[in-house]
């Protein structure tokens, strides 16, 4: 396999015309061609372009209610009623992009730039490991502090920072776009998965909204997976900030970026995520996105992403308002984060002015354990795993259980078992009480088998003490 290296040597394989003439061609789509497309969906096959076009242009409000009903089936067929949390822990707000919707830019003088050093770092994972989270998304600004070095250090002291019974035990990564060889570090120090958000698909769009720094290289961004996956790394994370182009445009990037990985690596990404663009100070396009994405069309993306690459984990953060999180959950979401402070250093410290030290506002300000026990409410199963990370399902191997739809067979008791630990160690006595009927009633819909004798017999480990048990 070639090294990608050459900046200036590379071609876009986003299809900009084709895109256009899809959702031309599609519109007005006829019902019957609609239901193929869903049942074809339900049949766990990651659908075409033209395909997904179909489900865009769809109106008529029969039909989007087939379309939401597909979503959720496709949920409980291949991750069942499980959502795994996670938190987000911004490292530093050092920036030399000037990408003008971003809190962070170079430019913004009202920002308060602050970068956490080892100790801090510290300080916010025992804060978190005090709350009971397990899994972190790690973010870094794009400046020459955040160097592969710096990152990989950080990540390494995530993992070594234990506190009680808390520890980290799978740290994501949302950084710049690094060379191949700045990714093997990463796969060194066993991070779980490096997301790229590409914020917007649509070339012009994209030159237009990053002015300087090295962000504003389209391709080199565009490629920056391509290159994780060259070094190692099998786990990858997609995304578009939807608001600056037009929201079916970039859904169908994310499909063609899909199956570039597919063609290319035989593998899709790991995660999708659809941020929208949230206020952020001093950022007047953050305030009035220039294609802003109404919260009827924001489902219907999310439905159409889940039916489209069925295998794929869909990312929903706290950017949105609790009423819009509980609803597209229904719609194949599988991670969400709880809990969430994206000020830097603001979870270890109480922090008057974090506003001025984030990238944007959060629209869902609930605490981990309100979240948790809402879920329990609405029939979910929390879920803090990191099972299919530590005995090397990943990449291609994740697909060959994704794919068929086993994973609920690892995923639904590695939850039962994390929720449990999370339950002893860290819940309220009211949240011990629902999460304690939750599991009961998991546990009672499970067919009985040598599985579920084994999960019962972990389950008494973990009320005897053990901990990090999983299949």
């Amino acid at each position: 396999m070639l090294y990608i290296k050459d900046r200036d040597n590379l071609k876009s394989f986003i299809p900009e015309e084709k895109i256009f003439e899809y959702l031309e061609t599609t519109k007005n789509p006829d019902k019957f061609k609609v239901r193929e497309i869903i049942q074809k969906s339900l049949n766990k096959n990651r659908l075409d372009p033209e395909e997904m076009a179909t489900l865009l242009n769809v109106e008529d409000e029969e039909l989007l209610e087939e379309i939401f009903e597909g979503a959720r089936e496709l949920k409980r067929r291949i991750y069942g009623n499980r959502i795994v949390l996670f938190a987000p822990l911004y490292i530093g707000n050092e920036c030399i992009n000037n990408c003008q919707y971003c809190g962070f830019r170079v430019t913004n003088k009202n920002i308060v730039r602050r970068s956490l050093s080892i100790e801090e770092v510290k300080k916010e994972v025992e804060a978190l490991e005090d709350k009971g989270h397990k899994r972190l998304i790690v973010v870094f600004g794009e400046h020459p502090k955040y160097n592969a070095k710096f990152m990989t250090e950080t990540i390494r002291t995530i993992y070594n920072t234990k506190k009680g019974k808390g520890e980290i035990r799978r740290v994501n990564v949302n950084a710049a776009p690094q060379t191949v060889e700045d990714y093997k570090l990463f796969k060194e120090v066993g991070i779980g998965t490096f997301q790229i958000f590409q914020e917007t698909y649509h070339r012009e769009t994209y030159k237009k909204y990053h002015i300087s720094g090295p962000k504003s290289n389209y391709l080199w961004r565009l490629y920056g997976l391509d290159r994780a996956f060259q070094a190692g790394l099998d786990d990858v994370g997609i995304g578009a900030l939807f608001g600056l182009y037009d929201w079916k445009f970039e859904a169908m990037g994310l499909l063609y970026h899909t199956i570039h990985f597919e063609e290319r690596f035989n593998v899709g990404p790991h995660t999708i995520s659809f941020p929208r663009i949230e206020p952020a100070l001093d950022t007047p396009i953050a305030e009035r996105p220039p294609y802003a994405l109404d919260d009827k069309n924001f489902k219907k993306l999310v439905a159409i992403l889940r039916l489209a690459v069925p295998y794929t984990g869909l990312i929903l953060t706290a950017r949105e308002p609790v009423e819009i999180r509980n609803e597209v959950l229904k719609f194949g979401v599988s991670q969400i984060d709880g809990g969430s402070s994206i000020g830097v250093g603001s979870y270890s410290e109480t922090d008057e002015e974090k506003i001025k030290k984030s990238q944007f506002l959060l629209g869902d300000n609930r605490t981990l354990d309100q979240i948790i026990e809402e879920l329990c409410e609405e029939g979910y199963l929390p879920s803090f795993c990191t099972g299919c990370y530590r005995l090397g399902r990943t990449g291609e191997h994740f697909m060959e259980f994704a794919i068929p739809g086993f994973v609920k067979r690892f995923c639904t008791p590695n939850a039962v078992l994390t929720f449990l630990e999370y339950l002893e160690d860290y819940a309220p006595e009211s949240t011990k009480k629902i999460g304690a009927k939750r599991i009961e009633e998991e546990i009672k819909n499970m067919q009985d088998s040598p599985l579920k004798k084994e999960l019962l017999q972990k389950i008494e480990k973990i009320k005897a003490g053990e901990r990090d048990l999983y299949f």
